[in-house]
């Protein structure tokens, strides 16, 4: 019986329509098309199947709601900022850190930071009362902007009740 239900529920996702749209903060974040050097990518993308919703955040860091750079130096403030970034991205589609399954972390230095990061992603989850912790990815990288120490995507998903799904099909 468990096999037809599964079979049920991949012929329906199978023919079920793949809907998209940008996500978009701009109380916490601006677009980064309205950058004074426009930059061509959305804040996340969100997509709706068959009512299970995907929130792909892109890379974010430390930017305030005017495109600049805010806490130049200062890794947790930083580090901080982004979390807040994520959180108002996550909110403007109804989901909370309690929907992210996977985040990928980038530090200029993962030498000399990720003690702090780790301290201050571990003291952020615990604040929300994350459990599980999304499963996670860390990496040294060269990031858009040189004053800039971290930089975290995040992917989120949740169900949409049944007529939430009906009405977000095109």
């Amino acid at each position: 019986m468990e096999t037809l239900v599964d079979a049920e529920f991949l012929k329906n996702i199978a023919k079920a329509p793949v809907v998209k749209r940008a996500i978009s903060a701009p109380q916490v974040l601006n677009e980064a098309y309205r950058y004074a050097r426009p930059s061509s990518f959305s804040r996340g993308m969100r997509i709706d199947l068959n009512g299970i919703v995907i929130l792909l955040i892109s890379g974010t860091a430390s930017i305030d709601e005017h495109g600049n750079s805010v806490h130049i130096g200062d890794f947790r403030a930083q580090m901080r900022r982004t979390l807040h970034n994520i959180t108002g991205l996550l909110a403007a589609e109804g989901a909370t850190w309690h929907d992210v399954v996977r985040t990928t972390c980038y530090l200029r230095d993962i030498e000399r930071d990720y003690a702090a990061f780790n301290e201050e992603r571990t003291a952020f989850y615990q604040e929300q009362g994350i459990d599980p912790l999304p499963a996670s990815t860390g990496i040294q990288a060269i990031l858009c902007r040189p004053e800039l120490l971290v930089e975290i995507e995040a992917i989120a998903m949740f169900r949409v009740p049944p007529a939430e799904a009906e009405a977000a099909r095109p």
